[in-house]
């Protein structure tokens, strides 16, 4: 369903999905830059059109009298949107902000959104709350895979369909919730293994700086790139492996102390873009060139990490496009019309490299 090495989003593919436009990720601070970025150049693009409907091609999906939900009108429903962590970086700020856009564009009746801040306890009582406010369909993006049970029931107690976004959770689809939609996690990885072994000419010392431990989405990217390493790049020794809880600060402090125990790192995966524009100043601080003497590359697409890549101090970012809302609010009028949804809808990421940085900036966010 992914698309393994797409660099740019061609014409075809944006009429594909011209119903579903615009709007990755999981940092926990903010540079001084906007995170919007141009909605219509970094809009959202099913990887597998198909995929959206649950036509033959993906199965035949999810529909209304399978999951045991009530047809409604958007525009005189409430919706809940649950965002799992604190707004305070690129890729929140612009997720939050497409799920608001998109519901103002389609006259949604009422959205209510919630923040948990990081904490599994807090979003299971957020959403236990939206339901209690009336809430007729629920947009989630999981704080983590596992632990969201609770919410969960009470929504499906109440016949409420819940749409993921960002994070798969290890629950089953059509029952637990009605569908996934988000990048593929691997391919991000194997991805960026590329990109770093272009950059590298597949030799030299790599350290890789992990996200969250135990969420979904840190252990797909780790795997994608370690085996994308190991199946073309065994040139490149992966010396080092440690949580930079996807934060720039904790990513700069990692690096900084990564850097002091192996001084023969030449290159950096980082899980997302905030760690990596930490390690750019770690190394810096190490006396080094970050792009030159250590290569950087990382997953997200913001503007921050394009434009250093712009500035030859990263050598490249592959995107986990944040811009849910319009395909969020997409699938959920497909589905309350009566089309099957799939278990995943996929979304086709970019990659950002040297030749393309300085033009493709606009669809950064």
């Amino acid at each position: 369903m992914t698309i393994r090495r797409s660099r740019t989003l061609t014409a075809a593919c944006l009429l594909t999905v011209a119903a579903a436009l615009t709007a990755s990720g999981c940092a926990k601070q903010e540079s001084s830059t906007s995170a919007g970025g141009n909605s219509s150049a970094g809009a959202q693009v099913v990887a597998s059109p198909s995929a959206a409907a649950g036509d033959a091609a993906a199965g035949s999906g999810c529909t209304l009298q399978s999951y045991g939900a009530t047809k409604i009108d958007l525009k005189d429903a409430v919706v809940g949107f649950s965002q799992s962590e604190k707004e305070a970086n690129p890729f929140r700020i612009a997720e939050t902000q497409s799920i608001k856009d998109e519901a103002a564009k389609l006259g949604v009746k009422k959205l209510l959104t919630t923040n948990a801040q990081s904490q599994l306890p807090k979003q299971i009582s957020d959403i236990q709350d939206m339901l209690n406010q009336g809430a007729q369909l629920l947009i989630i993006a999981p704080l983590n895979s596992d632990g969201l049970e609770p919410a969960l029931q009470a929504a499906a107690a109440k016949h409420v369909p819940v749409i993921t976004i960002d994070r798969k959770l290890n629950a089953t689809a059509c029952k637990d919730y009605l569908t996934f939609i988000g990048s593929n996690f691997v391919e991000q990885g194997k991805r960026a293994a590329d990109a770093l072994a272009k950059a590298t000419g597949g030799t030299g010392k790599v350290a890789v700086l992990l996200g969250t431990s135990g969420n979904g989405v840190t252990t797909d990217r780790t795997k994608g790139f370690v085996d994308e390493i190991a199946a073309t790049a065994p040139g490149l020794e992966i010396v080092a492996q440690q949580t930079g809880e996807f934060a720039r600060d904790k990513g700069q402090q990692v690096t900084e102390q990564l850097l002091q125990a192996h001084p023969e790192i030449t290159a950096i995966y980082a899980e997302n873009d905030e760690m990596g524009l930490g390690a750019v100043t770690a190394v810096k601080g190490a006396g080094k060139k970050p792009g030159s003497d250590i290569k950087i590359v990382s997953v997200d697409g913001t503007r921050n990490a394009v434009q250093s890549l712009a500035n030859g101090e990263y050598n490249g970012v592959i995107e986990s496009n944040p811009r849910f809302g319009p395909l969020a609010f997409a699938t959920a009028q497909k589905f309350f019309g009566g089309e099957g949804i799939a278990e995943n809808v996929i979304i086709s990421d970019r990659a950002y490299d040297a030749d393309n940085a300085k033009s493709s900036l606009d669809g950064a966010y």
